[in-house]
């Protein structure tokens, strides 16, 4: 029961830390956004705390309106450096040294507010294709959020709001853990869980891979293989 309550106390957290993030994107971003591109927005922002661990930016063209979703999972698993690891954010802020190349929960949810913001630049840009997401064209964009000192107000402005609000948002840097110790926790014919979309499944892992498990699905997931992250893994029971 304890576990339980802990971890329904970290879940509302995680939503509130949420709602600071959209409201952060909104008026440390999306306002100023006129003055860097030289023209007002002509669209329509609205940002949203998602049930799951799903963080993306949407474009409606009818209603023309942009949506960026920040999942309370993604929140979760962003505190720690254990579940960080998988994350494209993670990656980003050591390979391209954005926040010094120091990963933290702050700088973390900070550059995930700029990544999102980014896709909305590009979209509005035109620079956004199928099956070409995560290109040059956002790179620049994204470089520029951080060189311009523009992802520097946007950690300040979420690190002031969590402290206004007495929520803990740490600044404490870490470091990832070896992937091969992070294989060395699974086993063959260990059960373990993990979310698939908006549902939690249950299987049986079948191989331990370089960087995922190749998992059997037990219960309503019966007959199904699913390739899984390490990071994502969690023991069943």
């Amino acid at each position: 029961m304890a576990d339980v309550s802990t971890r329904l106390m970290n879940h509302s957290m995680a939503r509130q830390l949420g709602q600071l993030m959209c409201d952060t994107t909104f008026d440390s971003l999306w306002l100023p956004a006129g003055e860097w591109t030289g023209r007002p927005p002509d669209n329509a922002l609205r940002c949203r705390v998602g049930s799951g661990q799903a963080t993306y930016h949407r474009f409606d063209p009818e209603r023309r309106q942009h949506l960026i979703t920040y999942g309370v999972r993604m929140i979760e698993a962003k505190q720690r450096p254990e579940t960080a690891q998988g994350w494209l954010s993670s990656r980003e802020i050591l390979k391209r040294g954005y926040f010094d190349g120091q990963l933290s929960p702050l700088n973390l949810l900070a550059h995930t507010c700029c990544h999102e913001f980014a896709h909305l630049l590009q979209q509005s840009a035109g620079k956004r294709y199928r099956g070409s997401v995560h290109n040059r064209h956002f790179y620049r964009i994204l470089d520029d959020l951080h060189r311009s000192g523009r992802a520097e107000s946007v950690r300040r402005d979420l690190a002031s709001r969590a402290a206004e609000q007495a929520l803990p948002l740490s600044a404490a840097t870490f470091t990832l853990e070896d992937p091969a110790r992070t294989r060395a926790h699974w086993q063959v014919g260990e059960v373990v869980a993990f979310e698939a979309g908006k549902r939690v499944v249950q299987g049986r892992i079948r191989r331990v891979n370089r960087k995922t498990c190749t998992i059997e699905g037990t219960g309503l997931a019966r007959g199904v293989r699913y390739r899984v992250p390490l990071q994502l893994l969690r023991k069943a029971g």
